[in-house]
């Protein structure tokens, strides 16, 4: 038992990534909101408001900092009351925003999605500079199913402050789909758009790959005789080709700098195990130490469990 559960600390379920300051504030929240004291939010906003407060000009890893915070807080009060306290500060307007977006994707709704969207202009109006009020801002659209010329309207203010924001890339991918406001071929054509301009280390270089985990899983959800040879899909040229750049240079060390670097390295050892290229797989799963991210492994069941047996099959040391 004890051997077991050592595995279980080793790999781990860590949505703040590489990011140790992240991680430690996620603990030091946690601990805090568990003492009951009456000055817990007034602790909690001063230990997120530092955080925040650092490297403000790195917009990329502000973004993921924004997010991972905003899921982590989702089911609080504690944005919200951040917000009340300091209505000029954007920090505070775009993670209370951002935690409503995350509420909202699991319940299909926003509660107030008037006063999101005057949130987010109200931070972009205090810092006009920061693309985050723009990012949130696209989450609220993406929920409440905008027209495209609206939401490109806001995807265009994003890329004018932070040209290659993974989070804002993601969001849109996700919005040109079918099952959201799109089509097969808008996805393609937003694909074959970036990759031909994006630098191969950004940090939106993981959308490519992400487009073809999202179009196998579709596969796989139409069940019947599709489902069962969905793992073709990793043999057709757009798919073959996509893994192929990515398996090229992301587990090279120093590669991906980005801080959502780690979520990507774990896409493209769950899109190699899916493609049978086990070899291939091994030296990601021994990059990426045990660090797993929720998706896209959680597709197929628990995602330490599925990462876990993953790293087996390919041979990399546990």
């Amino acid at each position: 038992m004890a051997f077991l559960s050592g595995r279980r600390r080793k790999v781990r379920l860590a949505p703040e990534l590489d990011d140790q300051d992240l991680g430690k504030l996620l603990k030091s929240l946690l601990a805090t909101t568990k003492t009951g004291m009456i000055a817990t939010t007034d602790l909690c906003v001063a230990q997120i408001s530092r955080l925040l407060d650092q490297d403000t000009d790195d917009w990329d890893r502000r973004t993921h900092r924004m997010a991972v915070l905003a899921d982590y807080l989702s089911a609080t009060q504690l944005a919200r009351a951040w917000a009340g306290r300091e209505p000029r500060n954007p920090g505070a307007l775009v993670l209370h925003t951002w935690t409503q977006v995350a509420h909202g994707r699991t319940q299909g709704r926003l509660e107030d999605p008037a006063g999101a969207v005057d949130t987010c202009l109200r931070a972009a109006d205090i810092a006009p500079e920061d693309p985050t009020p723009w990012v949130a801002l696209l989450g609220v659209a993406r929920l409440e199913r905008w027209e495209q010329p609206q939401v490109f309207g806001v995807w265009n203010e994003i890329l004018a402050r932070d040209r290659w924001n993974r989070e804002a890339y993601l969001n849109m991918l996700s919005y040109l789909t079918p099952e959201e406001a799109g089509s097969r071929i808008q996805v393609l054509d937003f694909v074959d758009a970036l990759r031909a301009r994006m630098p191969a280390n950004a940090p939106c270089a993981g959308i490519e790959l992400t487009a073809q985990v999202l179009h196998y899983h579709a596969v796989l959800a139409r069940g019947g005789f599709e489902a069962l040879v969905a793992r073709n899909h990793w043999s057709q040229t757009a798919a073959a080709a996509a893994l192929d750049r990515a398996a090229h240079g992301w587990a090279q060390p120093g590669f991906l700098r980005h801080a959502g670097a780690t979520a990507d390295l774990n896409l493209l050892a769950y899109a190699l195990m899916a493609a049978d290229r086990r070899h291939e797989a091994r030296p990601v799963f021994e990059t990426l130490g045990g660090i797993v991210t929720a998706w896209p492994w959680q597709t197929a069941g628990d995602p330490v469990t599925e990462f876990e047996q993953a790293q087996r099959r390919s041979g990399a040391a546990v």
